[in-house]
């Protein structure tokens, strides 16, 4: 039987992409429901299904986030005693306020301070990309020329069709005088058989 459950996951969790990972398992499971960050740092859901589900669906969402690098403290769920009405699949609610899109640029320009203190590799990188570039003018200079060649091929395959549909067209003109000859052939075999029981009378 289905049931439904409150669940809340504490922890290092939110700007890390956890949501879309519980969003993933989930529609895994075929669950239902919906999952938010709250603001206490925390992340909600509300989903339904199956006691034995739900706890596979929790020991996933442990596992996996602890393999992205999410920090879980806790995971606590309790049975809702009554019906809850729940969209069909599963979804993340957006809650975020100025604070929560503030705290999250400033994020981003933390990790971009972090890379522009190291651009050692950058030299490296733009070398890559330039070898790239390279590989992919010289993929788009072959891709054109096939499609040269597959018009030209195209263009063969036309004529070629043209010259089929005439030789079909003189094959069923044809057929069709050769249908006239074996019916006044029958006529003539007709006339002939009466022709011959005349004689023998």
């Amino acid at each position: 039987m289905q049931k439904c459950y409150n669940i809340m996951i504490t922890g290092t969790l939110q700007d890390i992409g956890f949501m879309a990972l519980i969003e993933d398992i989930a529609r895994l499971y075929e669950l239902k429901g919906f999952t938010f960050n709250d603001v206490d740092g925390s992340v909600k859901m509300v989903c339904g299904g199956g006691n034995g589900v739900i706890a596979d669906f929790l020991e996933e969402i442990n596992s996996r986030g602890t393999e992205r690098g999410v920090v879980i403290h806790d995971i606590t769920r309790e049975e809702i005693p009554f019906q809850i009405y729940l969209p069909h699949g599963f979804s993340r609610l957006y809650t975020d306020d100025l604070a929560d899109i503030g705290r999250k640029l400033d994020k981003g320009i933390e990790i971009l301070g972090h890379i522009s203190n190291d651009t050692s590799e950058l030299p490296g990188i733009s070398k890559g990309i330039e070898g790239l570039n390279s590989k992919f003018d010289s993929f788009s200079t072959k891709f054109d020329s096939s499609i040269i060649e597959q018009k030209e091929h195209n263009q063969w395959m036309k004529g070629h069709l043209l010259k089929m549909d005439e030789h079909n067209k003189r094959m069923e003109e044809h057929n069709q005088s050769i249908d006239k000859y074996n019916k006044r052939l029958d006529e003539h075999n007709q006339r002939l058989e009466k022709i011959l029981l005349k004689l023998a009378d």
